[in-house]
């Protein structure tokens, strides 16, 4: 009985799975000959006929680009790419039409071209092609925003249709753009860098690539029952500069200044910090804008434009000196000229009877007997060559400035980099480095050299790229910089000793960088002005303007380094104003404003109207986010500009905000509707001009009582804006 049942359970199931089988090779077969799906009675011959395989590229997005407080200077939007099906043979699964009918062409042209702001008669002529499947509509149809394809997607035009897309944009323009660089589409359409950072950071910002893999018909229907692959697309990792976009913004008003007041050929300058070599500035002028890619100069001329810097240079003769042992800064020395002949073995020797020739002051001016000192303060050849020759040797001197890594790639960050030219065979071109003539160097060589002079001696690698991060996953840091220190070139008296003579250059009222002062703390710091060569020789009426300067004085923070190539003027280092507006913002940026009033000290009586708490994170966020994040808090707000998104706050994040005060969103870097100011302390006009990056002119002590500018009226970067308090 139980073999019995046992044989029919087998003749079941064996009888089951033939059945199965039967069916499944009817449907293979009907599938096969018939093109007829057994079960449903699907049509699948549209299908079989034209069937292959589709992969689609899902591309990945480019890591953003930050400055250090997190605003956004390059990024990739959602774009949107507007086609046309033109083909009457497309219709949907649904059997619907899918294309742009005949009768529906001059409808569909004249929505197209009022949305898109295209010529009717281009439109009509993209959809009257013949012979093609589809079309797009030239430019003015790619990299669509949402707004645009949603306006478009309303009127639900029959066979329009949109593909994504991604497009490189910099909204805060021509910020440090020879040193952002630019990223675009390659003939593939993937984004990839092709100047400065975008393309030395390429390998982090570009991401990975996805793909869609389906199996579909020539109209592009997905066949029923096929499976599709994806394979999911890995954006590209985030990078943090070391740059402020107050600092930076400032920096660029004052070359548009120094290009008003000067006949300029170029502007370039930068600000770094002392003891870390973080860039905090960088810049150039003329510049380009990357979402434009009007671009007349492709070098950062910080790194790749060698120059003769001149006066500043001179600093490093004393340092050298001092180091030795042999300074004494009372000693006088002929302070009219320094006449000189060889040793027969190249080297410079002083002599009476002007054997080859006279090194002059500038102006061939006189100072008789000279102390050293003053020979640095009043920036004399005569004593630097004297130091040079007769204190210590140019080969000791060479020594030093190579100790401070002149002539030698500070490499920082991967950029290309020209290290300048050494001329040091002939006892001109020796005496000439003496004074910062003769051979070249580039930005980044002074900003290290001078972050030795201004600690204690301790010189530290500049760079500009702080961090790299998982655009998933922030806390995860793919590369973190470091302050890296080079070496120590002097010791840390003879830095201190240095300080105490560039201290006098700025203060003294008779030091050649008096005119670089500022009200908000005391400097220290050299000029700088020389001859421009051209051809090997001297006679091109132009000279490079410079300023190299730290702050505070009490205990340098900040080095800021200003340059100008103009034609020769006398005057340039009296006619100070672009370079000082960028100094006293840096002075505002980090809170050296000793003279800017403190906010009064509630009473116990009036404490609770004085309430104090954290000030939000509001970059990269509506003003109606912030807006209603701020609600509650009692503070005045300013809303700076007509956009919609906060790209700057002040107080900032890491700040306390009270009770009635004033809080300042920024949303445009170009303009901004002047506030009535009647009534604020210097502190709140202090931060209006620290976060619009605008120049103001301050007089008086107290309260506002008058300014230039009217409230209510818009006002654009270089406009002049003087306060007047009391």
């Amino acid at each position: 009985m139980r073999r019995n049942r046992q044989n029919r359970t087998l003749r079941t199931i064996t009888l089951v799975t033939l059945a199965a089988m039967i069916t499944l090779a009817s449907n293979v077969f009907f599938v096969t000959i018939r093109h007829v799906h057994l079960r449903s009675g699907t049509d699948l011959s549209v299908y079989a006929e034209s069937a292959n395989i589709v992969t689609q590229t899902i591309r990945a997005l480019r890591g953003n680009i930050y400055d250090r407080n997190g605003t956004v200077i390059a990024q990739d939007n959602q774009t949107y790419d507007i086609y046309c099906v033109l083909d009457p043979s497309l219709v949907n699964t649904e059997g619907d039409i899918a294309y742009i009918k005949e009768e529906d062409k001059p409808h569909t042209a004249e929505v197209l071209s009022d949305v898109l702001k295209m010529d009717y008669d281009t439109v009509m002529g993209f959809l009257n092609q013949k012979g093609i499947f589809q079309t797009e509509l030239g430019s003015k149809g790619r990299s669509l925003t949402k707004a645009v394809r949603d306006e478009i997607e309303s009127y639900k035009l029959t066979g329009v249709g949109f593909t994504n897309s991604t497009k490189r944009v910099y909204p805060l323009g021509t910020f440090a753009s020879n040193l952002i660089g630019y990223a675009q589409k390659d003939e593939d359409g993937n984004v990839s860098g092709k100047m400065g950072l975008e393309q030395i950071l390429n390998s982090y910002l570009a991401g990975e690539n996805g793909s869609r893999t389906y199996q579909a018909d020539k109209q592009g229907h997905i066949l029923p029952g096929m499976r599709e692959t994806v394979v999911s697309e890995k954006n590209g990792y985030n990078v943090t500069l070391t740059l402020d976009q107050n600092i930076q913004t400032s920096l660029e008003q004052s070359f548009k200044m120094t290009e008003e007041m000067f006949d300029v050929d170029r502007v370039w300058g930068a600000a770094m910090e002392v003891h870390t070599g973080k860039i905090v500035a960088w810049g150039q002028s003329p510049s380009f804008d990357p979402n434009k890619l009007e671009i007349s100069e492709y070098n950062n001329y910080g790194t790749e434009l060698p120059y003769e810097p001149g006066s500043t240079l001179k600093t490093f003769t004393w340092a050298a000196a001092i180091n030795e042992g042999v300074y004494d800064g009372e000693a006088t020395t002929n302070g009219y000229a320094y006449c000189y002949g060889s040793d027969g073995e190249g080297n410079p020797v002083r002599v009476s009877n002007n054997e080859i020739g006279c090194i002059y002051n500038a102006h061939h001016a006189n100072y008789g007997a000279l102390d050293f000192d003053h020979g640095l303060i009043y920036s004399a050849n005569s004593a630097a060559t004297a130091i040079q020759t007769e204190l210590i040797t140019p080969a000791i001197h060479l020594d030093y400035l190579k100790k401070f890594g002149f002539f030698q790639n500070v490499d920082t960050d991967g950029l290309p980099e020209q290290a300048g030219v050494l001329n040091f065979s002939e006892p001109s071109e020796k005496l000439s480095l003496s004074y910062g003539q003769g051979s070249s160097v580039n930005v980044l060589q002074m900003l290290q050299a001078y972050s030795a002079i201004f600690s204690d001696g301790t010189m530290v690698k500049p760079y500009f790229v702080e961090s790299v991060r998982d655009a998933y996953d922030p806390s995860r840091v793919i590369y973190q910089a470091e302050t890296k220190v080079i070496g120590n070139p002097i010791k840390p008296e003879t830095a201190k000793q240095v300080q105490g003579i560039l201290y006098r250059t700025v203060n003294d009222s008779d030091g050649t960088a008096k005119y670089y002062q500022i009200p908000e703390c005391e400097l220290m710091g050299k000029t700088g002005t020389t001859e421009l060569a051209v051809g090997g020789t001297y006679e091109s009426g132009k000279t490079i303007t410079s300023i190299m300067c730290a702050l505070p004085a009490e205990d340098p923070q900040v080095i800021v380094y200003y340059c100008f190539q103009a034609k020769y003027d006398q005057g340039a280092h009296v006619r100070s104003d672009a370079a000082v507006n960028f100094i006293r913002s840096v002075a505002l940026a980090y809170g050296f404003t000793g003279s800017i009033e403190p906010q009064p000290v509630p009473s116990e009586e009036t404490t609770e109207e004085y309430r104090s708490w954290d000030m939000p994170i509001l970059l990269n966020h509506s003003v109606d986010y912030a807006s209603k994040k701020l609600s509650g808090y009692g503070c005045e707000i300013y809303v700076l500009g007509e956009g919609s998104t906060v790209i700057d706050q002040f107080p900032r994040s890491t700040d306390t905000v009270t009770s009635g005060q004033r809080v300042f969103l920024l949303t445009d870097t170009s303009s901004f509707t002047m506030p009535d100011m009647t009534g604020w302390t210097r502190k709140d006009v202090a931060a209006l001009w620290a976060v619009s990056g605008f120049g103001f002119q301050l007089s008086g002590e107290g309260k506002v009582v008058s300014q230039s500018v009217p409230p209510g009226t818009a006002v654009t970067k270089g406009s002049d804006i003087k306060v007047v308090f009391k």
